[in-house]
């Protein structure tokens, strides 16, 4: 299926001390309003079919679960049904900036918990628009926050395409939702505190074609 394969590509799975973990970032569901949209995508459904078909012992989101930065009606709808439908798994939401009250919608979701940041096996976990948390001790980071895309030009044509970006041992992850394209890493890595010094970072295509070195200054 074209949609198992898009999650697939932007999504990653970890093998851990607790087993495996399925990993990805910014869904943002709920942005069909504040996109303008009129039709409803059903992303989240999707998505939440796209889970249960992977079966991982546990489920990591990388922060901004949802688009608008507070709680409304049609915003909330749609993450309970996201979130009843995965009540079978283990899912840790590290908080992002756009999570704000996010606690209201799930507090009766006893599988679900949202947290700062998350570390395990000497991993890091975390939204990206945070300073690093002092006390955590990794060896790799995972976070998301700035959508990751790229500009490739095919002969006179150029087009921009979302990316995993690897700076060190930190791997940005691209949002998951495949109707939001991604913001030039180049602009984007501004927006990371501790990362926004970088002058450079490896780039590779979702399905893992590694793009090259991509300088931001």
């Amino acid at each position: 299926m074209e949609v198992e394969r898009t999650f697939e590509n932007l999504s990653i799975e970890l093998e851990t001390s607790r087993g495996k973990a399925l990993v990805f970032a910014d869904p943002h569901i709920a942005f069909e309003l504040s996109r303008g949209l009129r039709i409803r995508t059903k992303f989240e459904r999707k998505l939440a079919e796209f889970v249960k078909l992977k079966n991982p012992d546990f489920v990591i989101i990388l922060g901004d679960i949802k688009e608008p930065l507070g709680i409304n009606t049609f915003t909330k709808r749609l993450l309970l049904g996201f979130f009843s439908e995965l009540r079978d798994f283990e899912v840790i939401i590290t908080r992002g900036n756009h999570d704000g009250k996010i606690e209201e919608v799930l507090k009766n979701f006893e599988n679900v918990k949202v947290v700062g940041y998350y570390t395990i096996d000497e991993m890091l976990f975390l939204h990206g628009h945070q300073i690093l948390p002092p006390e955590a001790k990794f060896e790799k980071a995972f976070l998301g926050h700035i959508h990751p895309a790229v500009i490739i030009k095919f002969g006179s044509t150029a087009k921009r395409v979302k990316c995993f970006l690897r700076i060190e041992k930190f791997l940005i992850l691209p949002t998951i939702n495949p109707y939001i394209e991604g913001f030039d890493v180049r602009e984007g890595i501004k927006m990371i505190p501790f990362l926004k010094n970088s002058k450079e970072g490896d780039a590779y295509l979702p399905e893992g074609t590694y793009i090259g070195r991509i300088n931001f200054i």
